[in-house]
């Protein structure tokens, strides 16, 4: 166990001191116990390593906002140990964080192993709905419904101890940090890198996992170069913890047979570390297990459209403004806005997102909760309610809690007028009824 710096990640070690070590990264809203049914096995072929995310498991709660953070922080944690090179196997966010190590820190990585992971997690606004969702309920919700998302119904019924332990591992998760980490997910993109991840990598994943499943493992096999598929039968998310005997079986194959040459030390100033000699290893025959092997592309991954360029001289906002018009309004809002543009409306769309978004909206002054509050307000005066819901969601996503959109409508009454106010409580009591209420 560790004293855990803002900069490092709380973190423990099992097997022997001289193994080469492997890295077991966390899904979102687990602990580092996620693991305990492969320890035993991996500590006898490397000193594997565990850590927490930032709020889990009793790790000290300062939130990570991006994937790149937390890897940088665990590369910190690593510096500060003398582990230069590593092999890593990560699970759900514990996989975004293999991506980022393979495409920004690839010199670090012997080999890699992602499950139950995706170049892009679901929708940037399905992770900030969930942000919304705990900062106005807490974490209960997520807890409660986290069993039908990371196992199967027979094991979760059959099961019924590690059932409770899940929602009590989600349960005592600082709710800041687990906001955080949604927001990483939702930022979250590898889609267009996956060629330069230059390792070894096993793609695994649960035949019955409903939140990253196999359409999603076989988008990472087609696109990383070195990439070999394992799919798990009778396994949903959580595939560690439900299927542990596969797991652990195919972690010791691959790790075993697949462990990169380090890069020369000279250039990259990195510490060799001696790699696991490849012997045979004694598993039980799984005929129902997908044999590794390259999956064909079942997509192509369209290029990212282009966008309209000023000449030289100052830089073009739209690119910024359309970023924040889509963190701030969500996806779906803006594609349907830009889907109705035409010929006529399209000129009105581009300048709003060019001077609205990328001009005033991303300017420092102010942070997006002060310039919700702000926005509310204008439009209550102008009695824009026809604008008010989409930016009352807004509101929500850029932190503000429902009691706090309460007071600022409250405020707007006596500065704006009872029959403006009237109008927006009606459309605000709606969204937040909407916005706030868990998904069953």
């Amino acid at each position: 166990m560790s004293e855990t710096p803002p900069n490092t990640l709380q973190y423990r070690f099992d097997g022997p001191e001289d193994a080469p070590v492997l890295i077991l990264g966390p899904s979102l809203g687990t602990t580092w116990h996620m693991w305990d049914r492969q320890v035993p096995e991996l500590s006898q072929h490397w000193r594997v390593f565990r850590f927490d995310l930032p709020g889990h498991g009793g790790a000290p709660a300062h939130p990570a906002g991006s994937v790149t953070e937390l890897t940088r922080r665990l590369l910190a944690t690593l510096d500060g140990l003398g582990v230069q090179r590593f092999g890593y196997a990560g699970c759900a966010f514990g996989g975004a964080v293999g991506m980022e190590l393979a495409l920004r820190h690839p010199e670090r990585l012997a080999s890699l192993a992602l499950i139950a992971a995706s170049p892009r997690f679901g929708t940037a606004d399905e992770f900030r709905q969930r942000g919304v969702i705990v900062r106005t309920n807490g974490l209960d919700p997520i807890a409660r419904s986290s069993p039908e998302r990371w196992f199967t119904g027979g094991y979760a019924a059959a099961q019924p101890a590690i059932t409770e332990w899940a929602v009590q591992m989600v349960r005592t998760t600082d709710p800041g940090c687990y906001i955080a980490a949604c927001e990483a997910l939702a930022a979250f993109d590898v889609r267009g890198e996956l060629g330069r991840v230059g390792v070894p990598t096993l793609v695994l994943v649960g035949s019955d996992d409903q939140v990253t499943g196999p359409a999603e493992a076989r988008t990472l096999v087609a696109g990383i170069p070195d990439a070999r598929l394992a799919v798990v039968p009778g396994a949903s998310h959580l595939v560690p913890v439900e299927q542990p005997a596969a797991v652990t079986d195919l972690l010791v194959r691959h790790f075993s047979t697949a462990w990169q040459s380090p890069h020369d030390s000279a250039s990259t100033g990195q510490i060799p570390v001696q790699a696991p000699v490849a012997q045979p290893v004694a598993v039980p025959p799984q005929p129902a297990l997908a044999p590794p092997a390259q999956a064909a592309p079942i997509a192509e991954i369209a290029p990212a459209p282009a966008v309209p360029r000023q000449g030289a001289g100052r830089p073009d906002p739209y690119d910024a403004g359309l970023k924040v018009r889509r963190e701030v309004l969500g996806d779906a809002y803006v594609d349907q806005a830009l889907a109705r543009a035409d010929e006529f409306s399209g000129d009105y769309q581009e300048l709003l997102t060019r001077y609205a978004w990328g001009e005033v909206w991303d300017r420092p002054g102010l942070d997006r909760r002060a310039r919700s509050c702000v926005t509310l307000t204008a439009l209550v005066a102008g009695r824009h309610t026809d604008e008010l819901a989409p930016h009352l969601r807004a509101a929500l996503r850029n932190g503000l809690t429902p009691g706090e959109i309460k007071e600022v409508l409250l405020q707007a009454a006596v500065y704006c007028g009872v029959p403006a106010a009237n109008s927006a409580f009606r459309v605000a009591q709606q969204v937040i009824r909407e916005e706030t209420t868990p998904q069953e």
